[in-house]
């Protein structure tokens, strides 16, 4: 399996990214990393690093594409760039998986125009992992699309039951609707027909819930437009840093303070962990024509590293055709708005 990574995408960039694939080379096995990006500035990280190994290879490229880009003008006009390389070569079947913590605009813009939708996919998605009381829960869509019809709906719960399944060997996840209210008439009209889309769908749908519904652990799947899931997830992240930051004062405040940290530090790494969004890697750009992951612009080495992790379990999945199959079977009429 070979995972190709976008070298130079990120705030941290190339060294961040290069250090986390080298850290990820050297803990497990089962794939092989082709870095692209500047050959030169890579070289020297793998020289500072001592690090040598047939199992990263390196495409040289001239160009990069930034958060200052236009993205569409970027991935038409920068051919040379890491990302849209990546693209082709992903495309091309050069490689299994695309990684990249580049501009996320001009990533989305690159899988559309170079890859293309899966058909029958009316707009992909971003679906991040997010903890929950009960374990994990499905994001999406977490800001490809800040406007959606109700059919919209209905497919990111498809893909998403679809990634739970064949990516994280979840049976029969449940799908909930995030909306102002969990009763069955609240939200405005887009989102009381994508409600009763989902109802009469295929999907194990529980609802709707409320954002702290979400958290609880009461779906493993949640859908929402864009604008919603991007906003969900920052204040999640928001949140977790903030109370991880206040846990970390307290506990620095005295002696007898410290004492306690020191009694409950089990609990404590638990805790961080399970808050820890680079111990989560990448998103998944779920309805296109190959397997694309988006990871955090500030990743750093370790949020690098768990990213390629991430990419190989996704890497050896049949997502794509099981997605392609479901689509193709699927017989769904939009409701008119």
């Amino acid at each position: 399996m070979l995972i190709i990574v976008d070298a130079m995408g990120g705030d941290n960039a190339p060294e961040a990214v290069v250090n986390g694939c080298i850290d990820a080379i050297n803990e497990r096995q089962g794939y092989d990393i082709l870095l692209i990006g500047d050959s030169e500035r890579i070289n020297k990280i793998f020289k500072e690093r001592k690090f040598d190994s047939p199992r990263v290879s390196i495409h040289h490229t001239t160009e990069v594409v930034t958060n200052e880009d236009s993205p569409t003008k970027a991935i038409k006009n920068k051919k040379d760039s890491s990302m849209v390389v990546g693209f082709k070569m992903l495309k091309e079947g050069k490689g299994d998986v695309f990684v990249s913590a580049g501009n996320t605009g001009a990533l989305l813009a690159g899988a559309l125009l170079i890859l293309g939708r899966i058909k029958g996919v009316d707009r992909p998605a971003l679906a991040p992992i997010i903890p929950t009381k009960k374990g994990l829960v499905l994001l999406l869509d977490a800001g490809a699309n800040t406007l959606c019809k109700p059919i919209n709906y209905l497919q990111f719960g498809i893909m998403g039951s679809k990634y739970m399944k064949d990516v994280l060997n979840m049976d029969n996840p449940k799908v909930g609707l995030i909306n102002v209210g969990s009763e069955e008439k609240k939200g405005n009209e887009i989102i009381k027909q994508a409600f009763e889309m989902l109802s009469k769908s295929g999907v194990n749908f529980y609802g709707n819930v409320e954002a702290h519904q979400v958290i609880d652990g009461a779906v493993d799947i949640a859908v929402c437009d864009g604008f919603v899931g991007n906003v969900f997830l920052k204040a999640v992240e928001g949140i977790a840093e903030f109370f991880i930051g206040e846990l970390k004062s307290i506990f620095k405040r005295n002696f007898l303070s410290m004492l306690s940290a020191i009694l409950i530090k089990d609990g404590l790494k638990g805790l961080k962990k399970k808050t820890d969004t680079s111990e989560y890697g990448s998103v998944p750009f779920l309805g296109v024509n190959g397997k694309v992951m988006k990871t955090h612009g500030r990743s750093d080495a370790k949020a690098i590293k768990h990213s390629v992790f991430n990419a190989y379990v996704y890497a050896k999945s049949n997502i794509i055709e099981e997605i392609r199959e479901e689509f193709k079977n699927m017989e769904v009429e939009d409701i008119e708005q």
